[in-house]
Order: C-alpha cells, then sequence, then structure tokens
C-alpha cells in the first residue's frame, strides 16, 4: 500500500487527531489575520467544542481490534482511546477555567486555545505510538506547546521563570530519550515497536539494551513529574498561571503513563524482570518524596505539585504489577485522580481575599464559615484525592494496591500505605484550615464558571454519583486486553 493509500485508509481512524488540527490551524489563521484578541471568548469556546469533540470520535470510533495507521507508525486500540478521552475532556475542561480566568484578568490572547490543542494533538501522537520517531514526536509537540504556555505572562518574573525551567530542564529530558533510543535502535536495528519486542524475545541487546530503555524511562519519568526527576514540577506549578498548572497536572500525566505503559508493555514486554525493578524504585521514590515534601509547603500551587508527585507513584505502583492488572488499575486510577484534580484547581481560582488570588494555605482559613458549600466541594475533592473511602480516590488506590500485592511487590504496596497516611496529614491540614481557623481577609464571590467545574468534579468523586464507575473498569479492562 502507497503511503497516499494508507493515509486514505486511516482517515476514519484519526478523526479526533484532525479536528484538533482544523480547529488549530483556523483558529491561527483566524486570529494571525483579523488580531481575534477581541474574539478570544469565541475562539475559546471553540477549542472546547474541538476538544469535547475529538474525546467523543476517540470513544466513537474505538475498533474492536489495533488498527495501525500511518503505516504503523500509530496504532488505534482500546488503550489510546481511553487515553485520548481522559486526556481530551480534562483539558477540554481547564480550558474552559482558563478562558474564564484569563477573560477576567483581561489577558485574552487568542494563541491560548490554539496551544492547549496543540499540546493535546501531541498527547494523542503519544498515547498511539508505534515507533521510536513518532514516539518522541509527540512528546516534542506537547512539550513546545507547554513551554509557551508556562510563561504565560511574558511581563511577569514568576511565570517567565517556570518557562525557562521548564525549557531548559525538559531539554536534558529530551536528550536522555534520544539517547536512550540511539541505543534501542543500535541493538535492535529497528525504531518499530515490533520488530524491538521480536529482537528483545529473541536475546538480542543484553545490557546495553537495558542501558537504553532505562534512559528512555527516565525521560518518561521527567514528563510525569515522577521522582526523582520531579526537580521542575514545584516551581513551574507555582510560576505558571493557575489554569495552565490545572492543564499540567491533569492531561499531560495521562499521557505520560500510558505513554510509558506502551513501552513496557508493548516492545519490551520480554524485559519485565528487568524494568520492573526500575518502575518499582520510581514509585516508591516518588510516593515517599511527594508525601513528606508536600507536608512543608504553604504555597497551595506548590502543595499540588508534590501532591501530584505522590500520586504519579501511585499510578506507576500500578504499571510495576505487570500486564494482568497493572496497566488497568493505573488507567483506573488516572481516571479517578484527574476529576477530582481539575476541581481543586477550579476552586483555588475561585478563591480571591481582597482582590487577590488565594495563592497560601492560610489564604483558605474560615472558608466554612463564608462560603460553606465551598468548603463542601473542598473536602469532597481532598478525600477523594487523598483516598478516604467511600470517595472515588478510594477504588483507584485500591485496584493498584491489590495489583501490587497479587504481583508479589508486598513491600511496594506496604511503603504506599505509609505515603498515604501521611499525604493525608497535609490534606487534613487544609481541611483544618477550611473549617475550623478564622477568616483571614475578606472573601470576593466565586465564579460560576470556577464553581460549575468544581461540582462536576465533586460529583464524581462519589461511587454513588458516577454511574459509569463500572463501565469505566469494564472499559480499561478490556482496552488492555488487546495487547494480550
Amino acid at each position: 500500500m502507497s503511503p497516499l493509500q494508507d493515509l486514505i485508509a486511516s482517515g476514519p481512524h484519526l478523526l479526533p487527531e484532525a479536528v484538533l488540527v482544523v480547529f488549530a490551524l483556523g483558529a491561527l489563521f483566524f486570529g494571525a489575520l483579523l488580531g481575534a484578541d477581541r474574539w478570544f471568548g469565541l475562539t475559546s469556546t471553540a477549542g472546547v467544542a474541538a476538544l469535547v469533540a475529538a474525546g467523543a470520535l476517540a470513544i466513537a470510533r474505538q475498533p474492536v481490534a489495533p488498527v495501525d495507521v500511518f503505516l504503523g507508525a500509530m496504532v488505534i486500540d482500546g488503550v489510546s482511546a481511553f487515553a485520548k478521552a481522559l486526556i481530551a475532556f480534562a483539558a477540554a475542561a481547564t480550558l474552559f477555567l482558563g478562558a474564564v480566568h484569563f477573560n477576567a484578568t483581561r489577558e485574552r490572547r487568542f494563541e491560548f486555545p490554539i496551544l492547549v490543542c496543540l499540546a493535546v494533538l501531541g498527547m494523542f501522537v503519544m498515547v498511539s505510538a508505534q515507533d521510536l520517531i513518532t514516539l518522541y514526536i509527540g512528546v516534542e509537540l506537547q512539550s513546545l506547546s507547554a513551554y509557551v504556555l508556562a510563561a504565560w505572562r511574558r511581563d511577569d518574573a514568576f511565570s517567565s521563570e517556570a518557562g525557562l525551567k521548564y525549557f531548559v530542564l525538559s531539554a536534558i529530558s529530551s536528550g536522555l530519550l534520544l539517547f536512550g533510543a540511539s541505543f534501542v535502535y543500535g541493538f535492535t536495528g529497528s525504531i518499530d515497536f515490533d520488530v524491538i519486542a521480536a529482537a528483545v524475545s529473541e536475546g538480542a541487546g543484553g545490557v546495553g539494551l537495558v542501558f537504553g530503555l532505562v534512559l528512555m524511562l527516565c525521560a518518561l519519568a521527567f514528563k510525569m513529574s515522577a521522582a526523582p526527576f520531579h526537580m521542575w514540577t514545584p516551581d513551574v506549578y507555582e510560576g505558571a498561571p493557575t489554569p495552565v498548572t490545572a492543564f499540567f497536572a491533569a492531561a499531560p500525566k495521562v499521557a505520560a503513563v500510558t505513554l510509558m505503559a506502551r513501552v513496557l508493555y508493548e516492545p519490551f514486554a520480554g524485559l519485565e524482570a528487568q524494568w520492573q525493578q526500575v518502575i518499582a524504585a520510581l514509585a516508591a521514590i516518588s510516593m515517599v518524596w511527594g508525601a513528606f515534601g508536600a507536608l512543608l509547603q504553604t504555597n497551595l500551587k506548590r502543595l499540588m505539585a508534590y501532591s501530584s508527585i505522590a500520586n504519579m507513584g501511585f499510578a506507576l505502583m500500578g504499571l510495576a504489577a505487570g500486564l494482568e492488572q497493572g496497566p488497568a488499575s493505573a488507567l483506573i486510577y488516572l481516571a479517578l485522580y484527574v476529576p477530582a484534580n481539575i476541581g481543586i484547581f477550579a476552586l483555588i481560582l475561585a478563591m480571591r481575599r481582597d482582590g487577590a488570588p488565594a495563592e497560601t494555605v492560610a489564604d483558605l482559613a474560615g472558608l466554612a464559615q463564608k462560603r460553606p458549600w465551598m468548603a463542601a466541594l473542598f473536602t469532597m475533592l481532598l478525600f477523594s484525592i487523598a483516598g478516604v473511602p467511600p470517595f472515588a480516590g478510594f477504588i483507584g488506590k485500591l485496584l493498584v494496591f491489590q495489583a501490587s500485592v497479587d504481583a508479589g511487590l508486598v513491600w511496594l504496596a506496604v511503603l504506599g500505605g505509609v505515603a498515604a497516611v501521611v499525604a493525608a496529614a497535609y490534606y487534613l491540614r487544609l481541611l483544618a484550615s477550611i473549617w475550623f481557623q478564622p477568616p483571614a481577609a475578606a472573601l470576593q464571590p466565586a465564579g460560576n464558571a470556577n464553581l460549575i467545574t468544581a461540582t462536576f468534579a465533586a460529583a464524581l468523586t462519589f461511587p454513588i454519583l458516577v454511574v459509569a464507575l463500572g463501565s469505566i473498569e469494564r472499559w480499561a479492562e478490556a482496552a488492555v486486553r488487546m495487547w494480550f
């Protein structure tokens, strides 16, 4: 089949990506030609619609068996469909929050929805990658958009610093990724995942191939902010605008975890005994470092940064558990973690005291006395992320713990339990400030967009209200079974 014929045949399966490309190019042309900053609201609304449409199409176009596209450079299967739907809806929610926020702060620039959609396009390529070049293209497309988003406030020193730090440190991780990929290519003679898997099964490469894989895993751990490759996370989370931080804390995590799962369980499945130790170590360090690091934080966004590091440790615990239960438990964990995380950032955006945005734990003081319904939403979302029953986050943690124990990684499950208890301390510190501290300053009325998002996210934290919780679990398990 010629490349043109392959592209035509692949068209129906690439509709989610096509929607994002059409929007990005159209919005860019519209903005450059007409100076569309004044049409920021319209462009943002179209971006949200494009993301929702892309997510819906990923679900609707999910094949019953894996379908190769672009001459095998990408694959459309259950795992990619699950990840794309979660990424698209998370990005749509954060773009919605960002559009309202930047409109209120008069930072209306039409590039914002374009950059978000281009980052999501890169994530879509990441979760469907079937060779090393496609993997790298997806990672870099996502990263290049993220650098600009982090430095969105060009005149703000903290935002510029966040973008610069993210760029410099991410460049190092890109170097690690390319260096590792070159080792893999050198020892297997191919960039194609199927050929690499065949070479691994035949014992090719030896220590050199394992070395290349470890370098690639280190680079991907950086993208998901897993310790000890998390050094960029607290500073970038703090310096970037809050809507951008909410975006970083949700969609890219799903893409990075899914890509790591695809790399581990497709080309390198035959090296499970080697890479399982690496993933288990990353999970252990992330859970412990994130939990104890957050105890020292007073800034809300830095605290959430360390919380995300710890939560990536729990997701990695699932990946370390093996193919039978591991990837499915990690995907379900992310599906339950992401809505609660977005809801918390929506509430942080909604908090303003004396005209200034809430930045510290002390800024939440007395929220229950002034806005009891906001305090209730905060409580539900924090309990869900902490894994307190009967909230949905408990189900996610239970699944990764069960997968870890079944895989014989009892020590990792015990360490995760200790980290979860430590993490509960800083979540309870937030709740103590919300419910038991006197108000520190006047609290302004919250924006409707933030409250709509937070209320929807809080509703998803109740398993009873998550009507599709069982369906999500069955969907994730069925998607992973395509790898068997």
